[in-house]
């Protein structure tokens, strides 16, 4: 077996040389095959948000059991509200960066459809 000047090692006896594998294309993902979302890279952060803000809620069904006065229950019915309401943005924000960039970056349909999608969004937010 012969060697080069950038390999001047020759494998053992018995031993085979590796190959380096062929580079693959990299396949960009269609919206069917769409892998990962925005929120993905956050993830866990997002589920602790979610379970803080389910504990408000519980936190209201316990106040209302208790006979709690109203004005307190709302105050908090508030909070939870802007919790929610803040949760929402930060998915938003998320989806528009990595969803709606990376159909973006292919152009068609796919941006009209995720422009569609997102201001659809957008108004459901603004309806709350």
């Amino acid at each position: 077996m012969t060697t080069t000047a950038a390999d001047n090692t020759a494998p053992a006896e018995g031993e085979q040389r590796s190959q380096a594998p062929e580079p693959e294309a990299e396949a960009t993902p269609t919206l069917a095959e769409h892998t990962g979302h925005g929120y993905a890279k956050q993830k866990d952060q997002h589920l602790k948000r979610l379970r803080r803000i389910e504990g408000q809620i519980r936190g209201l069904q316990r106040m209302v059991e208790e006979d709690v006065y109203c004005i307190d229950i709302l105050t908090q019915v508030s909070a939870s509200t802007k919790a929610l309401q803040s949760f929402a943005l930060q998915l938003l924000e998320e989806h528009l960066r990595h969803c709606v960039a990376a159909a973006a970056v292919k152009g068609g349909e796919e941006v009209d459809a995720k422009v569609a999608e997102a201001t659809a969004a957008i108004a459901r937010l603004l309806r709350t």
